[in-house]
């Protein structure tokens, strides 16, 4: 008996699944309340004078509030205030949506809005073409009806702007997935620390020691690693002597790891105020020894570490801790728990620490969470310890809010009169080059805000002539 055998055309296409894709375009929304102060001291600025929110950062853009209370024109005669949005980050036809609203601060709601968003727009949303392109109006509010209005209330305004940057993208098709928690290996290595089970090494600041494994330090440091098993390995990998953590702004302060007196009886000590006799001699010689380097910076410090009541030591001690909480974790402990640092300072004192250890060790993960820390933390009397430190560890990112920090007007003389702008001049002088490009930019933003080099828009229309309707609610 013959068998039939279907065989396929080898010619014939076979069916291919169909595919699918979708091209979605929208809008990132972010909003900045912007609140004016003193309003009538504003009056009489001139013509073209105006008052700068702080830039704020919306679909990946930055963008700025400009009110002028004056008018931006000087055809109008000081008669209208003008309110404009400016893209203030660099980008070419950056098309977006705007709103500027006026609050009404009577409890009323009758808000004065000026919006793109919710309605239908002829010629689509408004594209600003360059850096100082600007979307608002000339003649935002007659002054006189707004200095007798609901508006104006205990000489301040209050306006809010929202943009929404236009985006698109294509998305396929989502497919079902499951969901898996989070990564928890660093809670299992973080119990193996603190178990202390099969410690090989120990870590030795002064007389205190802290046991952990060389394999999980050598895997997480690349310094650990030749440390502990390269060619040139320490002979003795059994202890590691913590002698150099700190960076070349605290080097001035190294009065000796063996040294545990607090650096704020040592400052109160110069001025008379206490009887050191009860010291131990050696470490008393170290300590004057140290404290006659004539170095502005370690004046500075040891003034730091007194008012905060830290001991240097005990800053180290804490360093190190953080330092191996990490390298198990990988992740930072809440210094308010883990140290008792409660205080800003000296929670920012840390932090500048435990960079330079970052640093040294080579863990550029711990590097850039210190960097995030010391970001958010920036202040008049830190800033440019912070910068010395970002500059001799190559923190670009640090470095630059740190600069921009700095050049801002308000700032600028407060900084200067620091200690550690002192140090900054003295150990870091190609960065004064780099601050003044800062002010120099500042001073470009100022130029081009009061008209010149932007786009001049009409009042109530974009640059095509576009109408924008206003609406009271």
């Amino acid at each position: 008996m013959g068998t039939i055998r279907v065989c396929k055309d080898p010619l014939k296409p076979s069916t291919s699944p169909i595919t699918s894709s979708t091209s979605l375009t929208e809008t990132v929304n972010g909003s900045h309340q912007f609140k004016i102060s003193g309003y009538s001291l504003s009056k009489g600025m001139g013509i073209g004078k105006y008052i700068a929110s702080d830039t704020f950062i919306v679909g990946g853009y930055a963008w700025a509030v400009y009110f002028y209370p004056d008018g931006k024109s000087a055809e109008d005669n000081s008669t209208y205030v003008s309110l404009f949005i400016a893209l203030a980050s660099e980008g070419t036809d950056v098309r977006a949506l705007f709103e500027l609203t006026l609050m009404d601060q009577s409890g009323k709601d009758r808000h004065k809005v000026h919006t793109h968003f919710g309605r239908a727009l002829e010629s689509g949303p408004y594209a600003l073409k360059y850096r100082g392109s600007m979307w608002g109006y000339k003649r935002f509010f007659k002054r006189t009806l707004l200095e007798t209005s609901d508006y104006l209330k205990d000489d301040c305004l209050s306006i809010r702007c929202c943009v929404g940057v236009v985006k698109s993208h294509t998305e396929a098709p989502k497919t079902y997935s499951i969901a898996v928690p989070p990564s928890d290996i660093g809670k299992h290595f973080g119990k193996l620390l603190e178990g202390g089970i099969d410690t090989d090494v120990n870590f030795e600041v002064d007389e205190e020691k802290f046991a952990a494994h060389k394999l999980v330090l050598a895997t997480r440091s690349p310094v650990f690693r030749a440390q502990l098993f390269g060619p040139l390995k320490d002979q003795n990998t059994q202890c590691i002597k913590v002698e150099d953590m700190e960076s070349p702004v605290f080097k001035v302060l190294s009065l000796s790891l063996s040294l545990s007196l607090s650096l704020s009886l040592s400052y109160l000590a110069i001025n008379g105020k206490v009887n050191m006799a009860n010291c131990k001699a050696q470490k008393i010689t170290v300590l004057l020894k140290v404290l006659v380097v004539p170095n502005r910076c370690m004046m500075c410090m040891m003034r730091r570490y007194a008012c905060l009541n830290i001991s240097f030591f005990l800053i180290l001690i804490g360093c190190l801790q953080t330092l191996l909480h990490f390298i198990y974790w990988d992740a930072l402990p809440d210094m308010e728990e883990f140290m008792g640092l409660s205080s800003k300072g000296a929670s920012t004192l840390m932090a500048q620490h435990l960079l330079a250890a970052a640093d040294r060790y080579a863990l550029e993960r711990l590097k850039l969470l210190c960097e995030a820390k010391l970001c958010e933390d920036v202040a008049i009397n830190t800033v440019a310890t912070t910068l010395a430190l970002a500059e001799q560890h190559h923190c670009f990112q640090l470095k630059n809010v740190c600069l921009k920090f700095v050049a801002l007007p308000e700032n600028l003389k407060a900084v200067m009169q620091t200690d550690g702008y002192e140090y900054l001049e003295e150990s870091c002088p190609s960065v004064l080059t780099e601050l003044l490009h800062y002010v120099a930019k500042n001073n470009e933003k100022s130029f081009i805000a009061s008209g010149y080099g932007s786009e001049t828009l009409l009042d109530g229309s974009d640059g095509n002539g576009r109408r924008v309707k206003q609406r009271m609610h």
